[in-house]
């Protein structure tokens, strides 16, 4: 029973690191201290890629119609999404509680059990497992597994016991949030800004419900009483002058603008994803977002580990990859939300950013940052001249054709979770697969066949994905073949990424 994990958490990050851990074979236990879903939705979608990684899954189709965001922005500065090259748009008026629905779905049809009604105390750390210590239903309850995840929120109880600090920036305002029916309200999506350093936002979420978000700078960071509606209408006329007090909300949400990043994601056998990692106040989808994203990488890791297919130092690789993404999203923040609630002193700066995004290199880079899409991880394969798409992810809608004829996606080769070794059929340069890693990596041979909704540009003739998507070896961008060096370096990344060769007979 203790060879597996245990997460802290039953938010979409928690559920989703569940089915990748699944997804590999390992056994999971998601535990959490609410006795049934909130229902409360504090983001309304998701970026581009982690659209992708749902689709990888064969998740997003199982959302039904979706809507696709239009304008892109950062802080409120628009960027020209239809100028890029690549598509940047992510999803947008999707309840978080849709999403934590279809990711619970997902994961008890893989077998998952969520235990719900359980806060977690504290820990107690051996050199070969760790136990969770909570207060359940019945009373004092523990639980042991070889790790434990922390997917419990900003106030992350898992990252407490585990003493990893989590410096940031405190509070300095608070901000309201509602979901409000039997009012019309005019649609705001990117957010008005108002005099003084104040911004409100609002947006249609269907079925007559309106999400409404005030940013008002007399707000204090801690209410000394419970929050009400009247409070929030209140508010919403002295920013607008507009009354929605005649409106009933589904919920109410009082939250402030403190923000923090874990020293490390990983300490002993205690892991950190999403918000008890990086915890920033609710924009645009950001930190779930990079949640997931946390989730896609960790997942397969502990996975393997788990299974014997690879050493535990693998584990590392978590925190090197993921933390450098968590000190840019803090960044972003800090830098969107300065520019979306600053008053007019800082309109110089609005103007000189609109002048940069005209060129497209700068709305790229911008966008990127805002769609996840230009993450790249340092695979260390030592190439001095690797291929630009090493440590991208291969987009999931590249299309090929296998040798039957079939045509296929990238996405659809990555449902099982499993490794992708991928190569043109009848190349003199391809390399195969090893003998050795067959029963944990995917054999593909095919044909690279560019359609609507593919990436055109040219990919190498061999492949090696790993299960997040993101390529981890390919020839060196030489034009030149070297097949001895190229079979060694394929044979250091498999070593690397999903463990030693088996032994075979």
């Amino acid at each position: 029973m203790e060879n597996r994990v245990i997460i802290v958490g039953a938010g979409p990050v928690g559920l989703m690191l569940a089915g990748e851990i699944r997804l590999g074979g390992a056994d999971v236990v998601v535990y959490d201290k609410l006795p049934a879903p909130s229902g409360e939705s504090r983001a309304l979608g998701f970026t581009k890629r982690v659209a992708e990684i749902f689709d990888q899954r064969g998740l997003l189709s199982r959302l039904g119609t979706i809507r696709w965001g239009q304008n892109g922005h950062f802080g409120g500065v628009g960027i020209d999404l239809s100028a890029l090259a690549e598509n940047h748009r992510g999803v947008l008026g999707l309840p978080q509680s849709r999403t934590e629905e279809l990711l619970t779905e997902w994961i008890t049809g893989l077998g998952v059990t969520i235990r719900r009604g359980y806060a977690a105390t504290r820990l107690t750390e051996d050199p070969d497992h760790v136990t969770v210590h909570f207060d359940g239903p019945e009373g004092a309850f523990e639980d042991t597994a070889a790790y434990v995840v922390g997917c419990d929120g900003g106030g992350s109880t898992i990252r407490t016991a585990a003493g990893i600090k989590a410096p940031g920036w405190e509070a300095t305002r608070g901000m309201f949030m509602a979901d409000i029916t039997g009012a019309e309200v005019g649609q705001r999506p990117t957010g008005q800004r108002i005099p003084g350093g104040n911004m409100i936002l609002s947006v249609s979420l269907g079925d007559g419900y309106y999400r409404i978000l005030i940013h008002d700078k007399s707000l204090p960071p801690r209410l000394e009483r419970p929050l009400t509606y009247e409070d929030v209408a209140d508010a919403w006329q002295r920013m607008t002058g507009e009354s929605l007090h005649h409106a009933q909300a589904r919920w109410i949400c009082h939250f402030d603008n403190a923000a923090g990043l874990a020293t490390h994601y990983r300490k002993d056998r205690v892991l950190l994803a999403g918000d008890a990692a990086h915890h920033t106040p609710p924009l645009a989808g950001w930190g779930l977002s990079a949640g997931i994203q946390d989730a896609a990488n960790l997942g397969w890791k502990l996975a393997a580990v788990l299974g014997g297919r690879a050493p535990e130092t693998l584990l590392d690789s978590y925190h090197a990859e993921r933390h450098p993404i968590g000190q840019q999203l803090l960044r972003d923040t800090h830098a969107a939300s300065t520019l979306y609630l600053t008053g007019d002193e800082l309109e110089p700066l609005r103007a000189t950013l609109r002048e940069l995004l005209a060129y497209p290199d700068a709305a790229h880079h911008l966008a990127g940052h805002v769609s996840g899409l230009t993450v790249r991880y340092d695979m260390e394969t030592g190439q001095e001249q690797p291929h630009p798409l090493l440590g991208c992810r291969i987009d999931p809608g590249t299309e090929f054709t296998l040798e039957d004829g079939t045509r296929t996606r990238i996405a659809e080769l990555l449902l099982d979770g499993r490794p992708l070794h991928l190569t043109a059929p009848g190349s003199a340069s391809a390399q195969p697969l090893p003998d050795g890693w067959a029963d944990r990596v995917t054999a593909v041979s095919a044909t690279h066949t560019p359609g609507e909704g593919s990436s055109a540009a040219p990919l190498p003739e061999t492949l090696l994905i790993r299960p997040d998507g993101y390529l981890a070896w390919a020839p060196p961008a030489t034009g030149a073949t070297d097949g001895q060096a190229d079979a060694e370096g394929l044979g250091r990344a498999l070593t690397r990424w999903f463990g030693p060769a088996a032994v075979t007979a």
